[in-house]
């Protein structure tokens, strides 16, 4: 599918917009995270199972059923498992994937994953409320505090420093089995039986419950029967591959972008595909990176980045046809076509000139001189050697229309996929276990039903805005760099300069990144 025009897209984020009835500004991780660490004066903890009619809830009723071990879906249980209001509630994770029966640590010496995520100082921070990135920090990731970013016509360059901001970091690199890993490594600490909570199969089914739904005809079966058919009738029914059967208050859709939960729940989306494929491979240098680095080619753009050691991540975005000649090509010209990219390949370096310094004294006097406007283009290190396998995929935007429905909501992919140019999409996920983590504690604090439509909209309102505004921010990116024509060439040059050179936008844009602002201009 050809992608959508610019006005198009603007049209379906402005729509995607007006239905979020959103009246709070979004919600960020942060102050999400502050639910994970306290509980409300006077809030009473719930002590095991629920009693209806008089009856304990059997073992196979949940409060919560995550479809979906992924990462989002892993950090939702974990958010669950470590507030103290929701702790002690019935949570399921349910997924066929075998690496969830793995609970020790990734050596560190061994060789890096090609599948990776660029994960920001705000979901650093998720990570630590929740426990989990003391795990992380066991195994490999690295760190970056540089930033470069630049066109192939040489007209412009931008580059960011942590220190711009005051921060020790931009962001870390982390490998995507070792979140997963630290995740399940945190809920092995937190649950006394792991393989308890985990269902390692597939969901065949789900059913809502209806309100026509038949529980019985009253006085003709033990009251123990009519109030568990009763209890059970207000429930989703789950069936798995396995035979099981589990009925949960709450079904948690964390099953990717082609989710079956969404699907089943009858909710619609919008969206298009990209004329793009991205290939991610993980390649070697003779010393350590510790910059990331983004170049915008004429078929997309190409990035590097620190995994740590003396390796790097690469992720290439270009048309199909040429995604799979680069996969099939042999390491050796790989490895040549990548460092062709990343440095003379397509267009000259780019270059400050006495305009750019005249820019950077003229806003000097608003908000300081960032510390990176005084530094001068680098070449990025060169790959030596392809040391992982190629990986292509092609890639898209979708956003559901709904977020929730009564008994559901949806998280991460299941929600919304956005252009993988910046690294955000990962980042929109655990933002969206957050807010939902914080949703559920608040009901369970005033004795709400958890799977209420009333409270699951809170958590819709919170996230929908802030994933939309991303969601056109890297659409509005990827078809402005999708163009070689020379007025716009000038126009995304000037866009550069004034990103390296305008020192408040340059913090309001790392600011953004980072998930500490709402906006990447001024705020």
């Amino acid at each position: 599918m050809t992608p959508t025009p610019a006005r198009a897209s603007a049209a379906a984020a402005h729509a995607l917009l007006r239905r979020t009835r959103c009246f709070a500004a979004a919600n960020r991780i942060r102050t999400a995270s502050r639910a994970f660490s306290s509980a409300p004066a006077g809030a009473s903890e719930p002590q095991g199972p629920e009693k209806v009619g008089g009856v304990r809830a059997g073992d196979d009723e949940l409060d919560v059923a995550i479809v979906g071990g992924g990462m989002v879906g892993l950090a939702v249980a974990c958010a669950l498992s470590n507030m103290p209001l929701t702790k002690h509630l019935r949570v399921a994770v349910i997924d066929s994937n075998p690496a969830l029966k793995s609970t020790n640590y990734l050596k560190k010496d061994g060789i890096p994953d090609s599948r990776v995520s660029t994960v920001t100082p705000a979901t650093i921070s998720f990570f630590r409320d929740i426990g989990a990135w003391e795990h992380i920090l066991q195994q490999r990731h690295a760190f970056f505090g540089k930033m470069q970013v630049w066109d192939y016509t040489g007209l412009g360059y931008t580059r960011y420093n942590s220190r711009d901001v005051c921060k020790e970091y931009l962001g870390c690199v982390v490998e995507n089995k070792v979140l997963c890993n630290s995740l399940l490594l945190r809920l092995q600490e937190q649950k006394e039986d792991i393989k308890k909570m985990v269902y390692p199969t597939r969901l065949a089914s789900l059913a809502f419950p209806s309100k026509s739904r038949n529980v019985g005809v009253a006085g003709l079966k033990p009251p123990s029967t009519e109030a568990e058919e009763l209890r059970r009738s207000n429930l989703v029914k789950l069936d798995l591959s396995d035979g099981h059967t589990l009925y949960s208050k709450l079904v948690v859709g964390a099953d990717g972008s082609k989710s079956n939960v969404r699907q089943i729940a009858g909710i619609k989306t919008t969206g298009w595909s990209y004329p793009q494929s991205a290939i991610i491979c993980t390649v070697e240098h003779t010393a350590a990176n510790d910059c990331a680095w983004q170049r915008f080619l004429p078929s997309g753009p190409i990035a590097l980045l620190p995994i740590g050691d003396n390796f790097s991540n690469i992720v290439w975005t270009m048309s199909p046809e040429e995604a799979s000649r680069h996969k099939s090509m042999s390491p050796e010209d790989f490895v040549m076509s990548v460092n062709r990219a990343l440095d003379f390949g397509y267009g000259p370096h780019p270059n400050s000139s006495s305009l750019d310094h005249y820019v950077e004294r003229l806003f000097s006097d608003f908000g300081g001189t960032a510390a990176s406007t005084k530094e001068c283009f680098e070449v990025p290190p060169r790959a030596t050697g392809l040391i992982s396998e190629r990986m292509a995929f092609p890639l898209s935007l979708m956003h559901s229309h709904d977020y929730v429905s009564k008994r559901l909501a949806l998280v991460g992919d299941a929600a919304h996929t956005v252009h993988p140019l910046a690294g955000q999409g990962v980042n929109l996920g655990f933002g969206d276990a957050a807010a939902l983590a914080e949703v559920i504690s608040e009901g369970v604090s005033v004795g709400a039903d958890i799977g209420d439509l009333s409270l699951l909209n809170r958590y819709e309102n919170d996230r929908k805005a802030a994933n939309v505004a991303m969601a056109a921010v890297l659409d509005g990116f990827q078809k402005m760099y999708s163009v070689d024509f020379g007025p716009l060439n000038v126009l995304r040059a000037a866009a550069f300069h004034g990103a390296q050179y305008i020192s408040p936008l340059k913090k309001n844009i790392i600011s953004y990144a980072m998930g500490d602002r709402k906006s990447p201009l001024f705020s």
